[in-house]
């Protein structure tokens, strides 16, 4: 590949990286899962439209179980224990058991109503019968849900894609003749077993060595923990085990974990999982050839209504009745298993198999996704509703790193005190930050202080300063003067600004200060290596929405 060909590449995906960022954010201005508009994006680049030229199931299957499992690790990582360890049991039931009932009645849908061969029906069954997690994280945390419900919901969506795999697999190579339920019961028990305990394991060896060896920066944390992740998905598929049962449980392990830097290490894996998701949903949509939509339309359409109306209904009471769930519970539910990439990227399986009407079945599949994803995700607000899920006017569950600058507008600067710093000894008033900003916390000796305007700050000190971005510059500015020139700075003439002069000199000679950034700072705000006496300022956004989610 010659340079200007890279250049052409890199060009193209950075726009279409790009649109799909405005196809995320508009998706969810209307209400909608962003995964249709991401396919709908991959749809208009196609071969019928723009013209880029995409058949190859084989690259296919592999991106996308690559994307699959960074997308398994990000949900493990934002899932609390807390709410996942009452729902172990219900939700693994929903991701075996539930599975095998959904399989059979789906493909008995398909054999009886639509005439398939019972290959092609049990392939088509256990394709569609997998819950996506993409879609289910994204959707439901975006709603005042109880985590009960939701929860479970989630849990069964990071599960489900093991047993759901396995299936596909047996049936796709089943060229001589569907194996036994014994058989298929023992493969799907060591995969999962065993990637589990692999998945535990990994995360467990990770957490120690994060918790108890320095790193030299902080941005490498994010790294070893989405590696480790990486690590567990690898070692169990190459043990022949589930990779994304061993992805999704050291996702778990590690986000759970007391780890150094949790925050940036969940907004850097849900940086990276939207990444993943755009680029699967994106691939998947190239694809599909949409001239041969049509011709899947109607059996899409049936295949639908009984997974919908029937399988996953039957599956939710069959593996819910031993608990104590309310049949309210039970419909949203059920009404809740949301399609998405996973069965698009399952149906590639038959096809590199060279599984006879297998491309058919991507056709088929793919509708049923775009078209009740369409149904199901609007409806959801709705659905939780009427059946007193949710009430009118229920808050959502507050979290941190999580909202849209645009919507609150805010930064969170970390101000560290080192020994000798001029800082020492100021009061919280002194500081005359720009309005509107406050310091809203201070660390001291492992203590968390509720700052009053006479308080001193100390060396060792780490200070919580909430401010708007507009003000952001002016209150890194009056940080530095004070560390220069200490209370007085003013009179001194320091304005805080990041140039030098050679009249500073004498001020700032031997003093230097580390500024990292996990939102990109304001021009007027760009840090400098020559601020005073090792102060080292970090910033964040502050924000405050829904889920779970780191």
């Amino acid at each position: 590949m010659s340079l200007q060909q890279l250049y052409a590449v890199l060009l193209a995906g950075g726009v279409v990286l790009l649109a799909g960022i405005a196809a995320a954010r508009t998706a969810s201005r209307l209400g909608l899962p962003g995964l249709l508009l991401f396919l709908a994006l991959g749809v208009l680049l196609g071969e019928d439209v723009l013209g880029i030229e995409f058949d190859d199931a084989g690259l296919a299957q592999t991106l996308g179980t690559s994307a699959l499992a960074i997308i398994l690790i990000e949900g493990g990582l934002s899932t609390r224990w807390t709410d996942l360890r009452r729902l172990v049991v219900p939700s693994a039931l929903l991701a075996t058991a539930g599975v095998a009932v959904s399989v059979l009645v789906t493909a008995a849908g398909a054999h009886f109503l639509l005439g398939m061969d019972w290959r092609l029906a049990l392939l088509l069954g256990a394709i569609v019968s997998s819950t996506d997690a993409a879609a289910v994280f994204s959707v439901l945390r975006a709603l005042p849900l109880p985590r009960r419900a939701a929860g479970l919901v989630e849990a069964e969506s990071g599960f489900n894609d093991a047993p759901t795999v396995i299936l596909v697999l047996v049936f796709s190579t089943a060229a001589a003749g569907l194996p036994g339920p014994a058989a298929v019961a023992g493969q799907i028990a060591y995969q999962l077993v065993a990637g589990a305990l692999i998945g535990l394991l990994i995360g467990w060896a990770g957490t120690a060595a994060l918790r108890y060896v320095a790193l030299p920066a902080t941005g490498l944390y994010p790294l070893a923990t989405l590696g480790l992740g990486v690590i567990a998905f690898a070692a169990a598929g190459g043990a022949g085990a589930s990779g994304f049962m061993a992805a999704y449980l050291a996702g778990i392990v590690l986000g759970n974990a007391v780890l150094p830097h949790r925050a940036a290490t969940r907004s850097f894996a849900e940086g990276v999982g939207w990444l993943a998701q755009i680029g699967l949903f994106v691939m998947l949509g190239l694809l599909v050839d949409p001239s041969e939509l049509g011709a899947a339309l109607l059996p899409a359409i049936v295949v639908g209504l009984v997974l919908l109306l029937v399988a996953r209904p039957l599956s939710v009471v069959a593996c819910l009745l031993p608990f104590r769930w309310g049949w309210r519970e039970q419909a949203f539910i059920s009404w809740a298993g949301l399609r998405g990439a996973v069965p698009i990227v399952l149906a590639t399986f038959p096809i590199v198999a060279a599984v006879p009407g297998s491309q058919q079945l991507l056709n088929i599949v793919f509708v049923v996704v775009a078209l009740f994803v369409l149904v199901q995700g609007p409806v959801l607000p709705v659905m939780a509703r009427l059946l007193g899920i949710t009430q009118p006017g229920q808050t959502r569950e507050v979290t941190i790193e999580a909202a849209p600058l645009d919507v609150l507008g805010a930064d969170l600067l970390t101000l560290t005190i080192p020994p000798g710093s001029r800082l020492h000894g100021v009061e919280i008033f002194e500081l005359r930050l720009a309005a509107p900003s406050n310091v809203v916390l201070i660390i001291r000796d492992g203590d968390t202080i509720v700052p009053e305007p006479a308080t001193s700050l100390r060396e060792g000190d780490d200070v919580l300063i909430v401010t708007t971005s507009a003000a952001r510059a002016q209150v890194e500015r009056r940080l530095r003067a004070v560390a220069r020139r200490g209370r007085l700075a003013h009179w001194y003439g320091e304005r805080g600004d990041t140039d030098t002069d050679p009249g500073r000199a004498a001020v700032t000679k031997g003093e230097s200060a580390q500024w990292t950034s996990l939102t990109p700072p304001s021009p007027a705000a760009a840090p400098s290596t020559t601020t005073t006496r090792g102060e080292e300022i970090t910033s964040a956004s502050w924000s405050s929405t829904t889920g779970g989610a780191p």
